[in-house]
């Protein structure tokens, strides 16, 4: 991905030099926080190596999403607060359907059947369903009391610090369980950035992921402000470019983690980082985000996602799961995610942002 990087100061230049060009602008700062988020992940399993395991399972989880956390937060603080929305659950979508759906298909193709620890798998679709229960309950609050919109943002922090301190105990849990060398594992829950990367030092790598953290930071702005006029001209409503553009280039780096670890017959590591990440964005970038917009932004973000945002999360916990219980991959299998996917793609195409 490093030939990408060219676009990060392209971008750039073409913010300044062509201003009403907002497609070519979007398309070229969203491509070029691909390398970016590649290199964050790197720098930061450089970092977990030398913290130990431990520290260096929090670090992971830390960062893991830390792309589509500030491409979120860019959103929040013009105030798109279902640009944001549509996002957090198009990224979830995408990795338990297209992403693992690729990596079964890709994996199942090269070594038939493939095994991993259903146990494992099991836990962390129990944790998403939970997640999910939290992201559907407001919603479902609202339309059965639809004249209790003012107490929506009470309602919504009060159930964003359940699902944050859920999250720090299934950390916690992790570490005491596991042991160290295994806790960092389920602390970063399965972005599989552990591996210690390039041979940078720990100064070098740190000094990198703050440079990495400004540059996709400079182009999520960039990004955000061009987004409602670049999806304008490619006739997407923003519930379709939250769901299944803005998604894909927050996760593009790990996406292309869990499907490489399955081509390589790790089924595992491809397991853990799809179902891994979905989880730390409900319970832990959501309600950060729902928090953080006290403070940024014109207004606070509730949790009340729209009808068809909550039925696309409902189905794809539910398939994540079924697919999870038995510890076997095939190709089959991830035709069938795919399918889905693309099958939930079509609709939100033609659906308006008033019903997404």
């Amino acid at each position: 991905m490093k030939w990408l990087l060219v676009l990060v100061p392209l971008a750039i230049v073409l913010e300044h030099l062509a201003p009403g060009n907002d497609l070519l602008i979007f398309a070229v700062a969203a491509l070029g926080i691909v390398p970016l988020a590649s290199i964050m992940a790197q720098a930061t399993g450089v970092l977990a190596t030398r913290l130990g395991a431990g520290l260096g399972g929090l670090l992971n989880a830390t960062f893991g999403n830390a792309a589509e956390l500030i491409i979120a937060l860019a959103a929040l603080r013009s105030g798109l607060h279902e640009m944001v929305k549509a996002s957090l659950a198009g990224t979830i979508i995408g990795n338990v359907l297209f992403v693992l759906g690729v990596a079964m298909v890709l994996g199942g193709s090269k070594h038939g059947d493939q095994r991993y620890d259903a146990r494992a798998a099991r836990t962390q679709a129990t944790m998403l369903t939970l997640a999910v229960i939290a992201l559907i309950l407001p919603a479902a609050y609202l339309s059965i009391v639809p004249k209790a919109e003012g107490q929506m943002n009470s309602i919504s922090a009060l159930i964003a610090c359940i699902m944050l301190a859920v999250y720090l105990a299934n950390v916690a849990f992790a570490l005491v369980r596991s042991g160290a060398d295994v806790s960092a594992q389920a602390a970063d829950a399965g972005h599989g950035h552990v591996h210690a990367g390039p041979a940078w030092t720990p100064r070098k790598a740190l000094l990198v992921l703050f440079a990495v953290t400004a540059g996709i930071v400079w182009l999520s702005e960039i990004l955000v402000g061009t987004v409602e006029a670049a999806s304008e001209a490619m006739g997407f409503s923003d519930a379709f470019t939250g769901v299944f553009v803005l998604a894909v280039i927050g996760g593009a780096a790990e996406q292309a983690t869990a499907i490489v670890a399955a081509r390589q017959n790790r089924m595992d590591l491809s397991m853990s980082i799809t179902l891994g990440a979905s989880v730390q964005l409900a319970l832990l970038v959501a309600p950060l985000l729902v928090l953080l917009s006290y403070w940024i932004g014109p207004h606070p973000m509730g949790l009340v996602f729209g009808p068809g945002l909550v039925l696309t999360i409902l189905f794809a916990v539910m398939i994540a799961g079924q697919v999870a219980s038995d510890g076997r991959a095939d190709w089959l299998r991830g035709v069938q995610l795919l399918a889905v996917y693309l099958i939930l793609a079509a609709v939100f195409f033609f659906v308006p942002d008033a019903v997404a």
